[in-house]
């Protein structure tokens, strides 16, 4: 008989992907857990059914009522413990849940995390991008206007920028991405943790051309862009100095090249500057 676990409410990371990636402690908590709210049951049933696991599931999901809620919590002052799940990875990160675990803190309930996988999170490290700092966007709005106004909110945040997105909208959100943002480094990252797992990485206006021409990939997709460059290191270095410099000793590009790894600033900024100095001198704004 499998001893009860105590009252509470329990949030389960499961796996995003590879059914390997569930914990041990999530098994022993699914197994001895009076009920398992999941967002899809069918779905849930398949993780519980690999392991052997037959505890009784309810649906909560987005479009669950007060109602749905409220039985939950009655459940848990009965004494009951409660498991909350997700389709894939740890609950309430851009899923359902963030409403019945305030409640349950409201009313005293004990609530605890078995943490485990999550996408965003395994996106940033196989990215590539600077990870010390980042920010969690969830899904951006469908409608390109909308999308737009975010990002222009978010262009100044000093991190790096992570969403989910759906594969019928991403070379439109990739386009927006590089119209506000730049040519800010990024990854696409696709099927984490499962057999054609992939990341793409690249400019975002390089990103953005690749997808509108590939059309839209299969699978699930993270997009992770990197932090805008180091404004206090762009201004302590003087770029027109350098480059004035550096064009009075060798040709156009080569100048571009050697203050670009110096300063550490992006190549075509620097070289479309350069460019622009050659022509502000009457040179003949090309390499001879």
């Amino acid at each position: 008989m499998v001893e009860a676990l105590p009252a509470g409410l329990y949030l389960v990371a499961t796996p995003i992907g590879n059914l390997g990636d569930i914990t041990l402690r999530a098994l022993e908590v699914l197994r001895r857990a009076d009920r398992i709210a999941c967002e899809d049951t069918r779905t849930t049933r398949k993780l519980l059914n690999a392991h052997g696991i037959t505890t009784k599931t309810t649906a909560y999901h987005d479009h669950s009522g007060p109602g749905a809620r409220a039985a939950l919590l009655d459940a848990i002052r009965a004494g009951r413990a409660v498991a909350l799940v997700s389709d894939a990875g740890t609950p309430l990160v851009s899923d359902p849940g963030y409403k019945l675990v305030r409640d349950a803190i409201a009313e005293d309930l004990p609530v605890t995390s078995l943490p485990g996988p999550a996408a965003p999170v395994a996106a940033l490290q196989l990215s590539g991008l600077p990870s010390d700092r980042f920010f969690f966007g969830g899904f951006l709005p469908a409608k390109s206007g909308a999308r737009r106004r975010i990002l222009q909110d978010l262009r100044g945040l000093e991190a790096s920028l992570i969403f989910f997105e759906s594969a019928a909208r991403l070379a439109a959100s990739l386009a927006d991405m590089a119209e506000v943002l730049g040519e800010r480094p990024a990854a696409i990252a696709r099927e984490l943790t499962k057999l054609h797992e992939e990341l793409r990485r690249g400019p975002l206006p390089v990103l953005a051309a690749h997808y509108a021409e590939a059309g839209p990939p299969r699978g699930e997709i993270v997009v992770v862009i990197g932090p805008p460059e180091d404004a206090a290191g762009a201004e302590a270095f003087d770029l027109d100095a350098a480059l004035r410099d550096a064009l009075q000793r060798t040709s156009l590009r080569d100048a571009a090249a050697s203050v670009a790894a110096a300063s550490g600033l992006p190549k075509r900024r620097v070289y479309a500057r350069a460019l622009e100095l050659a022509k502000e001198s009457g040179g003949p704004g090309q390499d001879g």
